[in-house]
């Protein structure tokens, strides 16, 4: 069965969408660095007033927070990478939910990236976690929040899916749905993206309170972490907004079309080959994205954001 529906529709769009760069294909001058290197250079945050530019992939973040390393109910994952920055929203919110974790039975919560100090496309990863307001929560419940660096760079995180992709696995467990629905209840959260196994199991269990369910998307990818992503804050009038989720689906997302992630996605159906094809248009340039992003793909804000202090 072909599915279709918003959640289909998005589906095939969503990587576009989330990775959305520069649209003016200016092309690099010879020997120009890409904005990767620039921005991986920094080891600290802009001087300025904390302020979000741009979209959550083509984007930089001014006045970033570093989330310390370690605190009372959570830890900073893989170190090495130095990309725990984000804007102060982003850090207030991680440290209350860490708070929520412990609520659940967990000893708080182990975060993986979030950004670089001054946000802007990586050298590797992610093609957005740009703008500040982008965190990574890893799905392994920590068992102690006195890791070493080393153990920090070593220790892996669970898969909750199933190899096929189609249904949770027996590492999924209730407090994992709790943390995520206190997650999404949190009015500075936009969206939470999971593996398309675990939206389906959530609205199955979700009960009669479900509305929250709705800023939870389905995405590939993440089976070993839950992504969250916050609304664009105050005062920063350059923050570009995300699609609305009400314009992406209806309700708490759990309608039908929720299944093409575990069917038509995983196994796509064959193209009909009496179907009249459309005439050919000259294909557009490919916009740049992440790590072959170069600073013309950016707002022009960004490089004050890389002059700064």
């Amino acid at each position: 069965m072909r599915l279709t529906g918003p959640i289909a529709r998005a589906g095939m769009a969503l990587a576009a969408a989330m990775l959305l760069a520069g649209t003016n294909h200016v092309e690099p001058k010879p020997g120009e660095k890409r904005a990767s290197e620039l921005f991986g250079a920094h080891q600290q945050g802009s001087k300025q007033r904390p302020k979000v530019i741009g979209y959550y992939s083509a984007g930089c973040v001014a006045g970033a927070e570093e989330l310390p390393e370690t605190g009372p109910t959570w830890q900073a994952m893989r170190l090495s990478r130095n990309r725990n920055w984000g804007h102060p929203d982003l850090i207030s919110f991680l440290k209350r939910l860490s708070v929520e974790a412990t609520q659940h039975g967990w000893a708080g919560l182990y975060i993986g990236d979030l950004g670089q100090p001054r946000g802007g496309p990586t050298t590797s990863g992610h093609a957005s976690h740009q703008n500040g307001l982008d965190a990574d929560i890893w799905m392994l419940p920590p068992k102690r929040l006195n890791l070493s660096r080393a153990e920090r760079e070593s220790l892996s995180s669970i898969s909750v899916r199933t190899n096929d992709q189609r249904n949770i696995n027996s590492n999924w467990t209730p407090a994992h749905m709790a943390i995520i629905r206190a997650a999404a209840k949190d009015d500075a959260v936009d969206r939470i993206f999971v593996a398309a196994a675990v939206k389906i199991e959530m609205c199955k269990r979700a009960g009669d309170d479900r509305d929250w369910l709705q800023k939870v998307r389905p995405l590939y990818g993440h089976n070993y972490h839950f992504h969250v992503r916050l609304k664009c804050p105050r005062g920063s009038p350059q923050c570009k907004k995300q699609t609305p989720v009400t314009k992406i689906s209806k309700g708490d997302g759990c309608d039908k079309s929720l299944e093409w992630w575990v069917t038509d996605y995983l196994n796509p159906p064959k193209a009909d080959p009496n179907k009249k094809k459309p005439p050919k248009k000259k294909p557009k340039p490919a916009p740049r994205r992440g790590k072959d992003m170069i600073m013309a793909d950016l707002p022009r804000q960004c490089r004050g954001v890389l002059q700064s202090e």
